[in-house]
């Protein structure tokens, strides 16, 4: 059976292929959160998974499909985005309890990206013939 941490792992890398957002939560769901216990959610990121499987599983489907396929299929590219925000966002949790718990003195500290428009400057090239 495929733990907690691999489940979300294998989402979050389903989400990132070059498939249209909507096949891709569909396939994430169907391939790895469709039987994923909420137990095995940190209480942290129970929450987040929750709202995930009620945006997922929240419409009723027509002849012929199931729950996920009509939920998406009414879902806007946006709500599709937040959607698969929140399973990145549940996998980097559940990264995060990994780390502190195989680590248990271990400090884990994010830090932001935000860079100043300098920082990404190059300086320009010049021929000299």
């Amino acid at each position: 059976m495929i733990n907690a941490w691999d489940c979300f792992h294998f989402a979050t890398l389903e989400l990132v292929r070059s498939t249209p957002i909507k096949q891709r939560l569909i396939a994430a769901y169907r391939r790895y959160l469709a039987s994923f216990p909420e137990e095995q959610v940190p209480g942290e990121a129970r929450e987040s998974f929750g709202q995930v499987m009620r945006c997922l599983q929240g419409v009723r489907p027509l002849p012929g499909e199931d729950a996920v396929a009509a939920s998406v299929r009414k879902m806007s590219n946006q709500e599709a985005d937040e959607c698969a925000a929140l399973i990145v966002e549940i996998f980097g949790a559940m990264s995060r309890v990994t780390v502190a718990s195989s680590r248990p003195g271990a400090v884990v500290q994010l830090h932001s990206v935000e860079c100043a428009p300098a920082d990404y400057e190059a300086s320009a090239l010049t021929a000299n013939n």
